[in-house]
């Protein structure tokens, strides 16, 4: 496995691999990986014959008062995971380098970006959709795999491959969870063990609307309320930032829930912000 840290370098190889006819496979990440990032290796291993896994904690989607600083690194442990999971390469870029001094050009995707995710965090997408745009530009993926845990996100790198014309096989991957629901995260690592178990009230109150809907409830307004139950019961002191029903492709409000409506939410529990999803 190679690692390479310069954009010149990973340039030059991408263009040799693409020389040998061989397809690129890309999954980008922030780092700290855990099993869901790792699936995502093994399935573009499965789309491509070279796998690039890029480790790059991107400022420009942290707000000043979010937890850069804190986002936990561990780049050897991420090395031997990824090799572990088949990758190939392993791009590791400065910084100063993705953004240099007077850096002024950004991608932003608009209508997609307004809700969600994105009326809490307003910088947040314009971050995301500039970074994967200049790993695009760098790394030329034949495919691309994303995961569903991260489904708003989804969406919007989506609509910035189909807009911006990038000849890559755009793949969402399913969330991997833990073996009591919670959906993986590197941001779980900031728990007690007891913090931890209130952090299952994200799931649990998924599961109380896909289980209300397969008894007969449409209604989204009735199924957000007896999930907030649910929330605050495992978890009082929660803070529950947003509960949404919406169209898988257009993240258009749903009120009545029907086939293929995606519930989202957004939970601060004992001051770590998760985000989850399930398909009704």
């Amino acid at each position: 496995m190679q690692i390479i840290r310069s954009i010149k370098k990973m340039q030059a190889a991408a263009r040799q691999i693409a020389g040998k006819g061989q397809t690129i496979g890309l999954v980008p990440t922030m780092g700290f990986l855990h099993e869901g990032h790792l699936s995502l290796i093994r399935r573009a291993k499965k789309e491509a014959d070279v796998v690039i896994v890029t480790i790059f904690v991107n400022p420009a989607q942290f707000a000043p008062t979010e937890d850069l600083a804190k986002y936990p690194r561990d780049e050897k442990g991420d090395i031997r995971k990824i090799e572990g999971a088949g990758g190939d390469i392993v791009f590791i870029p400065k910084a100063i380098d993705v953004y240099p001094e007077d850096f002024q050009t950004y991608v932003a995707v608009e209508k997609l970006t307004q809700t969600l995710e994105g009326a809490s965090r307003p910088t947040h997408f314009r971050g995301v959709t500039t970074v994967v745009a200049k790993l695009f530009n760098i790394t030329r993926p034949d495919v691309a795999v994303f995961g569903m845990k991260d489904y708003q996100q989804a969406v919007v790198l989506g609509q910035m491959t189909r807009d911006l014309g990038y000849p890559v096989k755009y793949i969402i991957a399913p969330t991997v969870r833990e073996k009591d629901g919670l959906a993986m995260s590197s941001r779980n690592k900031y728990f007690t063990a007891a913090q931890r178990i209130e952090a299952r009230c994200l799931y649990y109150a998924l599961l109380t609307a896909k289980e209300m809907v397969e008894s007969g409830v449409v209604a989204a307004g009735k199924i957000e309320r007896e999930m907030r139950s649910a929330v605050k019961a495992s978890s009082p002191s929660a803070q529950i930032d947003y509960i949404a029903f919406t169209d898988f492709a257009t993240l258009r409000t749903i009120k009545r829930v029907a086939k293929g409506t995606i519930c989202s939410l957004a939970v601060r529990v004992h001051g770590v912000r998760l985000i989850d999803n399930m398909k009704l």
